[in-house]
């Protein structure tokens, strides 16, 4: 393994996404209900899901931002009236995706779609950038065929550098 220096801090971050993803997620289809994704995600205090067509293909995420839609609701954008026509001030299609999110009921009508991913064999470092800069926390890990063999959270990127700062 590589050992770097960083503003005095000696890190050794293992080589590949691989070494530190959790391997064979749990995942759940499209038409699981919500109730079922909310109670395991509540159970196994995780903070998402890989969402995964019947070949096992990944089709989607779904996370606790996107079931916050059900408890936060959602606010009809801004608009002005002129002569009985209505301008609205934002895209009313944003309102209307976020209404049909509020009001769903299964995987496939919450879910957010053409989820960020990564292969194993890409090092670790560049899986922590991808979730950095996308601000979102966790990567669903694909084979070459689009099969899901794992999924790396911050908090797996996090215990890997503790792991090392141990050792």
């Amino acid at each position: 393994m590589k050992t770097e220096t960083l503003q005095g801090f000696q890190t050794r971050m293992p080589k590949t996404v691989a070494e530190v993803m959790t391997r064979d997620p749990l995942t759940v289809t499209p038409d699981t209900p919500l109730t079922d994704v909310i109670r395991t995600i509540a159970e196994r205090k995780i903070s998402g899901l890989p969402v995964v067509d019947d070949a096992g293909k990944l089709v989607g995420v779904i996370s606790e931002t996107d079931l916050m839609w059900r408890e936060t609701g959602v606010t009809q954008p801004p608009y002005i009236m002129l002569l009985d026509s209505v301008i609205y001030l934002e895209n009313p299609g944003q309102y209307e995706r976020d209404l049909h999110k509020a009001l769903g009921q299964t995987v496939k009508e919450a879910m957010s779609q053409k989820p960020i991913t990564i292969t194993p064999e890409k090092p670790l470092r560049e899986a922590a950038q991808i979730l950095h800069e996308h601000k979102i926390h966790r990567l669903p890990v694909l084979d070459r065929d689009g099969q899901v063999v794992g999924i790396l959270t911050r908090g797996d990127v996090i215990r890997a550098m503790a792991a090392e700062q141990e050792g």
